[in-house]
């Protein structure tokens, strides 16, 4: 009887075929009397290991073996990687594969319902793979040295307001005919009861707002006019009118009569008007500047010298404890109310001198103390902010053409500024930045006048091309809350035990 007797490979050769913690030895049909289509069979390390120590302690490879035993990387593509097979499925392919192969050679005619049937099964269990076995995991997400955030610009601040619609043409057109074309005067003025006047050659009209009707309130004799400058009282009834022949009247709209006239201020016209509470102050062509109190007989009570040529620009501070004045001599004052004298002229508190054309614009911030807008003329173009309390100029714009008159917003951060030659434009400008928001055009001629309506949204605008124009640019005012009204009760606020 004859002993079977297996063929091994020899060593030399056995060794040829390790490869990287597997064994792959040849198999033949005289070796082993295996079922099935002889091959190659692949044997795990940790397999080979527990039947055949002899071998492998002859394996030069056994220290690489156990240090990539339990490892989850794949350092060869030829090795399967047995957590990412499915086994099941791998049973079915090679058991029923073979029944489909077998139905094929028999041609076993199916229908076609259980055709889409079979392929919706199929799809369900994600049984349309082509391939068994799993040689790699899927590689690894790159790890990003330099963030995208660094990389990418920084995404755009979101704006908490939505940009306002600015309309470009004028709400309303009235005729202004026979008004004056002089830089130096002040014809245009909107009250608190919701009035503007408007000087027209010896006249002055009143136009009512809520009911757009129009009145003349009063013509001069031609020996003491025409009119050179409107201002309204704070209380928005009393109207003060300055003349030519260096009077100042003072004029009740209600009733459309004269109060009184105030005398001996000045020398030459009155160019200039500026309120502050019962005080009027007047400027005037012989650069004086006055401060009646229209309640008193004798009403002269301070006066300030310090420009040498016409005063054209009068305005009081929100506080009223400081007084801007603009001349024909290039140069800005700020007076201080508490350092007035009316024994002699009272010093100025400030002088400023870098513009170089006459300074008719001013206006007051009415959301920061102490600070002051001013425009020059046509030799000068430029806006400049001032701080009145330690005199320092902190920013001038170059405008491109004389500045008119100038007016802050109430509702917003942004300033209006009136120009001549030679777009005859309204600009209004973003502060602090001074960034152009926006440009209105409609006047033919230089914009000498504006002035601002009580609630701060609608702008009046005077040109000598004999137009008055009213402009919707400060958008509409926010609804302000109620105040809660103040209990007279005492303790009201204790609660109480019942």
């Amino acid at each position: 009887m004859l002993a079977y007797r297996p063929k091994f490979t020899p060593i030399a050769k056995r060794r040829e075929l390790e490869v990287k913690g597997s064994f792959v030895i040849p198999l033949s049909t005289d070796t082993f009397p295996i079922k099935g289509n002889p091959g190659l069979l692949t044997m795990d390390a940790g397999l080979w290991n527990s039947s055949s120590s002899k071998i492998n302690s002859r394996s030069p490879f056994q220290g690489r073996l156990f240090r990539t035993k339990n490892s989850q990387e794949n350092l060869d593509r030829f090795i399967p990687n047995r957590s990412a097979m499915d086994f099941g499925y791998a049973h079915y392919m090679l058991t029923e594969g073979n029944k489909k192969g077998r139905e094929k050679e028999n041609d076993v005619v199916t229908s076609p319902s259980q055709q889409a049937y079979q392929k919706q099964l199929a799809e369900a269990f994600n049984m349309n793979r082509t391939r068994i076995l799993a040689f790699k995991n899927k590689p690894p997400t790159p790890v990003e040295l330099i963030p995208k955030c660094v990389l990418s610009p920084p995404p755009p601040p979101k704006s908490s307001k939505p940009r306002r619609y600015i309309p470009q043409s004028s709400e309303r057109t009235l005729d202004a005919p026979d008004i004056l074309d002089d830089f130096y005067l002040n014809l245009l003025d909107w009250g608190s009861g919701n009035i503007l006047s408007l000087a027209l050659g010896n006249s002055v009209y009143l136009w009512n707002a809520d009911d757009t009707s129009t009145s003349e309130l009063v013509t001069v004799d031609e020996e003491d006019g025409p009119v050179t400058s409107v201002s309204w009282a704070p209380d928005g009834r009393h109207l003060a009118i300055g003349l030519n022949n260096s009077h100042v009247q003072l004029w009740d709209s209600h009733s459309s009569r004269m109060i009184r006239t105030l005398r001996g201020g000045h020398q030459a016209r009155v160019g200039s008007l500026s309120w502050n509470n019962h005080i009027l102050t007047t400027g005037g062509m012989d650069g004086r500047i006055v401060n009646n109190d229209v309640r008193v007989r004798s009403h002269i009570v301070e006066s300030y010298r310090g420009h040498q040529q016409e005063v054209c620009g009068l305005k009081w501070s929100p506080s009223g404890q400081q007084l801007a004045s603009g001349g024909n001599d290039n140069v800005i004052h700020i007076w201080d109310r508490a350092t007035v004298s009316s024994n002699s002229a009272t010093r100025w508190l400030h002088r400023f001198e870098e513009h170089r054309a006459a300074v008719k614009a001013l206006a007051w911030c009415p959301f920061q103390a102490n600070l002051l807008a001013s425009g020059g003329g046509g030799g000068d173009h430029c806006i400049k902010f001032w701080n009145t309390h330690t005199g320092v100029c902190l920013n001038s714009v170059n405008t491109g053409s004389q500045v008119c008159a100038l007016l802050w917003s109430k509702n917003e951060r942004e300033l209006l500024s009136s120009h001549g030659f030679t777009q005859n434009q309204l600009t209004l400008w973003q502060y602090p930045s001074m960034l152009k928001m926006g440009e209105l055009k409609g006047h033919t001629s230089r914009v000498l006048f504006m002035t601002q309506s009580p609630d701060g949204c609608t702008v009046a605008s005077a040109a000598g091309d004999e137009t008055l124009k009213f402009w919707n640019v400060f958008g509409t005012p926010q609804a302000s809350k109620p105040a809660p009204k103040a209990s007279t009760e005492p303790f009201a606020h204790v609660s109480r035990i019942r």
